[in-house]
């Protein structure tokens, strides 16, 4: 006799559903992540030139949005891995809108961007792709795409506390840089500040920025403190000011009047020393002068020709009395600027 097995109840059936879902989960919808770009200080002479946080793992789909957060620029870039890295004025050449995909083939690339501007990057395929920033060339980081079947090891939640973490640890970092109140001469253990003299009758050095490179397992950092250490400096007629560029980095200029179309090579009327400074003369205050970058040599590389020495060095002679006003033309919307006082 042919026997019939009973119907399941709907209760029994909603149970074997919900364990089908617990082993075998759908595929999730695609998110959009938060990240950030750059931070400073409150008064915007410290610069974060980094990507906050500079390590990211995502789902194949997925996207990426980072908000800039400084008054400074940066882009967000991604190139070709056989890419040539380029000016940032041509982008990878040219822009991509906000939405672009990456997927290793073609660059994706902002425009230079300060805060609040948003950009996003969706990541179709998974693989791990380095992130940099075209103005900063230690400014890096690396995206992580895992297949959807893969677990991803952080939330958002991690991301945002890394991200305060990172700022944190380099806007405040100031095991290299004293304030320029500090007046420590009886040491041989000298911070940069020290090695120039400070702020008293007769001083003739000044230093244009201080940097330092940190890194991270994601990529590298950069702490720029954007600032004219000593700001104003008193000298007699016919003496001469020197500025050094301390920073790994980010490059500043010492301009005396009208700023220059183009920021790079030095005004016409500034020479070369023997030792490779850039020296001018001034013999009136409207009298203009631009120093072109003051800027450190690219970091050696094994296997790669060794870098040229740069010109870090920019010196002023002045002979004439006066109050002379100078700015970054790079920074001085950052508040990089000084002066030079002239006495007989």
């Amino acid at each position: 006799m042919k026997t019939f097995r009973p119907l399941q109840s709907p209760l029994s059936f909603c149970c074997a559903f919900i364990l089908a879902i617990l082993i075998f989960p759908p595929k999730g919808q695609a998110e959009t992540w938060k990240a950030t770009v750059g931070a400073q200080s409150h008064d915007k002479g410290r610069q974060a030139l980094a990507f906050l946080p500079n390590e990211i793992w995502i789902h194949a789909g997925d996207s990426i949005t980072w908000t800039f957060n400084a008054d400074e620029i940066h882009t967000v870039t991604f190139l070709t891995p056989s890419q040539v890295r380029p000016p940032f004025q041509v982008g990878c050449p040219g822009v991509t809108p906000s939405g672009s995909s990456f997927n290793d083939t073609t660059c994706v690339t902002t425009p230079p961007l300060t805060r609040p501007n948003t950009y996003t990057v969706t990541f179709p395929s998974a693989g791990n792709f380095k992130l940099v920033c075209l103005v900063h060339e230690n400014m890096t980081g690396v995206v992580h795409v895992l297949n959807s079947s893969q677990p991803l090891p952080h939330d958002q939640a991690f991301y945002d506390r890394q991200a305060a973490i990172e700022a944190r640890d380099l806007i405040t970092d100031t095991d290299h840089f004293r304030s320029q109140s500090e007046e420590d001469h009886s040491s041989h253990n000298h911070s940069a500040s020290d090695l120039f003299s400070h702020d008293h009758f007769g001083s003739s050095n000044v230093i244009a920025g201080i940097g330092e490179i940190v890194a991270t397992p994601g990529g590298q950092q950069t702490l720029s403190i954007v600032r004219f250490i000593q700001p104003t400096t008193i000298i007699h007629v016919g003496q001469t000011v020197e500025w050094a560029n301390f920073d790994p980095i980010t490059p500043h200029t010492v301009t005396f009047g009208a700023e220059p179309a183009n920021p790079i090579p030095p005004s016409s009327n500034v020479t070369v020393d023997a030792d490779g400074a850039r020296h001018a003369v001034i013999s009136a205050p409207n009298e203009s002068v631009h120093s072109g970058f003051i800027l450190a040599a690219p970091q050696e590389r094994i296997g790669l020709p060794q870098s040229p020495i740069t010109v870090t060095r920019f010196r002023v002679t002045f002979t004439q009395t006066g109050t002379f006003p100078f700015i970054c033309v790079l920074h001085d919307n950052l508040g990089m600027m000084g002066k030079v006082v002239v006495v007989k």
